[in-house]
């Protein structure tokens, strides 16, 4: 697809940001009330910004999880990796196959937190870990709060995943990754909002976007 058709694209796409993040405002409003979530949550995202103000980044390991979406967004779309290499100073995986959501996934799908919740997720079933939720919502934060802040320094640096696709169309579904993410993850967390409500919410405020562009014109 030629960049000027994403960049057409991405145009299209923009009420889609404002309709979600309307959207994501009233889910968050919402679970507002959820205070065994947020306090243990935003208790990790406060540990990991002391960390990542006060000690060296994680270069490494950031990027260890940077090539890893790459891999595994790979295989959800049926290719295969034939290659990686990781080091602090940047990585590269080699694949079969490509798109923009597999170079673009990196930058808003949080591999340590997927990785956590799949961790839990199976003890959990195994052995009941009810009792550690608190711990599980704390260590979340801290794995969000390392993907937010390691995508902005890095994003602060030419990307060539980002140049592959123009500016543009790259910073918009970028943006809408990151916005659908809690957008669909706080229902189901907090589960004072439920997820086919929060969907119905999305789509309605972004229709609702639309009406207002098209009295516009």
């Amino acid at each position: 697809m030629p960049k000027w058709m994403k960049f057409l694209i991405a145009l299209l796409l923009i009420p889609f940001c404002i309709g979600t993040t309307q959207a994501l405002w009233r889910v968050i409003q919402a679970a507002g009330a959820s205070q065994n979530f947020w306090v243990a949550f935003f208790a990790g995202v406060l540990c990991w910004i002391v960390v990542f103000l006060l000690l060296p980044r994680p270069m490494w390991l950031y990027v260890v999880g940077h090539e890893m979406t790459h891999a595994i967004w790979t295989w959800v779309f049926g290719g295969r990796v034939k290659k990686m290499k990781v080091t602090s100073k940047g990585g590269h995986v080699i694949i079969t196959k490509s798109n923009f959501v597999i170079s673009l996934a990196p930058y808003f799908f949080p591999f340590y937190a997927f990785l956590l919740l799949v961790v839990f997720g199976t003890g959990h079933l195994i052995w009941d870990w009810s009792k550690y939720w608190v711990v599980f919502h704390l260590f979340l934060g801290m794995a969000y709060a390392f993907h937010v802040t390691l995508t902005i320094h890095v994003l602060q640096t030419e990307q060539s995943d980002i140049t592959e696709h123009g500016y543009l169309f790259s910073i918009v579904i970028i943006y809408l990754g990151n916005v659908l993410l809690p957008l669909l993850s706080l229902p189901l967390l907090t589960e004072n909002m439920g997820l086919a409500r929060a969907i119905g919410l999305c789509f309605r405020l972004t229709g609702d976007v639309f009406v207002k562009i098209s009295l516009l014109i």
